[in-house]
Order: C-alpha cells, then structure tokens, then sequence
C-alpha cells in the first residue's frame, strides 16, 4: 500500500516586527507633544522628566526618548543631564525671520492667483463656504477658527500653484503655530479674522491684486505684532485662557 504523504505543516504564526510599532507610538507622542506646546498646555520653561512623559501618555521609554530628541533637533526641546527636559525659551528674532518670509511666499502666491485665469474655483469655493458666511453663522471657538485660519493662508498658496512655496510656506505654518494660537486666545481677534479674511478672498475673487497684497500683508503683520509683547506671564495667561474656553465648548 502507498503511504499517503502527510501534509506540510503548518507554517508557524510570523511575529510583526516591533520596530514599526515603536516607530509609530514615536510618532504619536511627537505630534501630541507639539500639540501641547501649540496650545499652552506646555510653555517655555515647563519641565518633565521621560518616566513621567511615558507614564502619563502610556508607552514605554524608548518611543518617548526618540520623540523627544526629534523634537530636540527641531529646536523645540533641550535636556540637562540631572534635571531633565525641559521646553526652550522662545528664539524671537527667529519668529520675525519667519514672519517676513511668510509675508514674501502669501504675497507671492496672492499676485499668482489674482493674475492665473485658470484659479481652482473649488479651492475658493472651499475658502467662500467658510468666510464668506453671515455674522451669525460664524464660529466662535478660537481654537477652531485658529485651525481655519492656517487652512485659508495654506489654501490660498496651494491654489497658485507651486507645489516648493506651498511646501515652505507650511514649514513656516508649523514654526510659527505657537505665536499664531496666541493671537486666538483674544476674542477680538475672532471676529477681525473673520472680517479681513472676507476682504482679502473678495479681492482675490476680483482679480485686484495690489489690493489683495495690502490686505494680507496688512492682516499678517498683526499677527507678527504679537511676537513683539510676548512675555512668559502673556503664556501662562494664554494657558489659562485656553483652559477655560475648552472647559466652555466642552472640549
């Protein structure tokens, strides 16, 4: 009688290599670190150590250490070999640099839109159904329109076109979030965004460019007036103050 060949066996379960896991938790406290600073939750000066970090976002060791020393080469973070981490002051002729280059990529991109016939209409569409909407039906969360405001300056410089200024002009975005987010911690500056925004998208719609330029400029260097009155005691307040109204929107 012919034996009847056995079946293969079974090949053993693989084991998912563990380095895209680590590389992954990485990348979540990166971003939620870079959140906390972004919205006040951690200032220049505030201190932790990597056991507490871990502890309080629940990961081991290693993902927060490569998060942190990520973050340390990005120049948001320093650490001092007996007393820990801790959150860099801010470098304020380094925000001014930033601030004038900003200026240069919008007004740049602004010219390009006003005088380019083929303007994505959806992209000012998109831009129109947020701005462009009756005083009642504007929101009144600063976080929120402190979000929307970063998505019309970066809209505006992705319809002109060029893919590298849209690119840099978003490097920027992420540099100067912090000083941006203080200026959405007033309510006045809520319903003047709102108000500037409109005019400068109007113009845009209407192909006027040196009018379109004079607005932006104009609204963009409010922003980099802030810069100017920052003190440690203007982020603590501005902690405050974001505390509040999450715990008055519910967030």
């Amino acid at each position: 009688m012919r034996a009847v060949p056995k079946p293969p066996a079974a090949a053993a379960p693989t084991v998912a290599p563990a380095a895209p896991l680590r590389a992954n938790l990485a990348e979540q406290v990166y971003a939620q670190l870079k959140a906390e600073m972004d919205d006040f939750q951690l200032v220049p000066g505030d201190r932790f150590s990597e056991a507490e970090l871990g502890q309080r976002l629940g990961v081991s060791r290693t993902p927060v250490r490569e998060a942190l020393f990520r973050l340390r080469n990005e120049g948001y973070l320093e650490v001092e070999l007996k007393s820990g981490w801790y959150v860099k002051p801010i470098d304020f002729s380094k925000l001014e640099q930033l601030y004038d280059l900003r200026v240069l990529l919008e007004l740049a991109s602004v010219q390009r839109l006003c005088a380019h016939t083929g303007t994505p209409a959806e992209a000012l569409d998109t831009l129109k159904a947020v701005w462009l909407v009756p005083a009642t039906e504007r929101l009144a969360d600063p976080r929120e329109v402190g979000q929307l405001d970063e998505q019309f300056h970066a809209t505006l410089v992705r319809a002109a076109g060029n893919a590298e200024i849209a690119r840099v002009h978003w490097d920027v975005t992420e540099r100067i979030r912090i000083i941006r987010h203080l200026d959405f911690t007033r309510a006045d500056r809520v319903e003047a965004t709102y108000n500037e925004h409109a005019k400068i998208l109007r113009a845009v719609i209407q192909r006027k460019p040196d009018q379109a330029q004079l607005l932006l400029k104009t609204h963009v260097e409010q922003s980099k007036a802030e810069v100017r009155k920052i003190t440690l005691a203007t982020l603590h307040e501005a902690r405050e103050r974001a505390a509040r109204a999450q715990r008055r929107h519910g967030t």
